[in-house]
């Protein structure tokens, strides 16, 4: 006790006792958190046992999602599922979570790192504020440990919401790799035999007289039927998925070109499909004009029909593909 001659044994005491009880406290409070933590891991898990994706409210939201301590990664679509909204996109976009959400939760890498939660506008309209959002559907990512960064949003627009793209990016943001099984779609296999059916049964019928398989106008229309949809973008909305068109929440604007050279909109592929068809047979009257041996009168409306159709849906097409390379400096009729 030399070192401490001249010092008060009851400061001393005191002291000893304080950080006794600081320890205590330290150690109750950790205590209380691990407690917690664990209770909203098995309430987790309650609930994906129930359903692949998790319905949250504001509060749960809160409380499971936003507030610590929280040792697993949590996937949240930010939808708008009611009649009353008329979100197709966020019905289509569902479809694909949902697949996600299942081919995690029966897989055999399966466990309590990973959740997949929803919250509808109608349910959680707080959250949307709260986050200030203004746009769905939108898939956000929240990490075990500290706030969602940048990219912890999916970017939609870009790249679409089919379960594989969304895979890959849960894959980059919390490195749990989810296969993606699909239940099986039968739709493709009907329709293709109910086209060979349809083609056998019109060959069996004309077995007699086979000359229309040599027909050059018919195999020219299948011919630009195929080159329009490829042309379009068709394979790739197949294989990205995107929306059809994009409805503005504010104030309800309907978007069927999007606005980026990166990404487009289903019925922005069926205009653009319209636009090309309908400059194809602008081409078609006027080679008819020039070769044909009719009445000059009638030739030269076919020809001036023509010229029509080229000039101004070439026009269209152009301003479309200036709306979306931004700084194209050529147009043509149409700014």
């Amino acid at each position: 006790m030399a070192v401490f001659k001249g010092f008060p044994l009851n400061l001393l005491f005191a002291s000893i006792l304080l950080i006794l009880l600081l320890c205590i406290q330290s150690g109750g409070g950790q205590k209380k958190k691990e407690n917690m933590l664990a209770e909203k891991v098995e309430q987790m898990m309650e609930w994906s046992s129930r359903r692949s994706v998790i319905r949250m409210n504001g509060d749960k939201f809160r409380r499971f999602v936003k507030a610590p301590p929280r040792n697993y990664s949590v996937i949240v679509m930010f939808t708008a599922l009611q009649p009353q909204r008329q979100c197709s996109v966020c019905r289509q976009a569902n479809e694909e979570y949902q697949v996600l959400a299942n081919s995690w939760r029966y897989s055999s890498a399966f466990s309590n790192k990973l959740f997949f939660t929803v919250v509808d506008y109608d349910e959680g309209a707080d959250v949307f504020q709260q986050l200030n959002m203004n746009s769905a559907p939108t898939f956000m990512h929240f990490p075990a440990k500290g706030k969602p960064k940048r990219a912890d949003t999916f970017d939609l627009q870009r790249i679409g919401f089919a379960s594989e793209q969304l895979a890959k990016w849960i894959a980059d943001r919390t490195d749990v790799q989810i296969r993606v099984f699909r239940p099986p779609n039968y739709s493709g296999t009907i329709a293709l035999a109910l086209l060979v059916s349809l083609v056998g049964g019109l060959l069996y019928l004309r077995r007699n007289n086979l000359e229309f398989i040599y027909n050059k106008t018919g195999w020219a229309m299948a011919a630009l039927c195929v080159v329009f949809a490829m042309t379009s973008g068709q394979m790739w909305n197949h294989i990205r998925g995107p929306p059809y068109a994009h409805k503005n929440p504010q104030n309800g604007q309907v978007s069927y070109i999007h606005g980026s050279s990166q990404a487009q909109f289903v019925a922005e592929s069926h205009i653009i499909l319209l636009l090309n068809a309908a400059i194809t047979m602008g081409m078609v009257l006027l080679n008819e004009a020039a070769t044909s041996k009719g009445d000059v009168g009638k030739r030269r409306i076919i020809c001036l029909v023509g010229l029509g159709l080229v000039v101004f849906f070439f026009s269209f097409l152009l301003s479309i593909f200036r709306s979306k390379y931004h700084g194209y400096p050529y147009s043509f009729l149409i700014k």
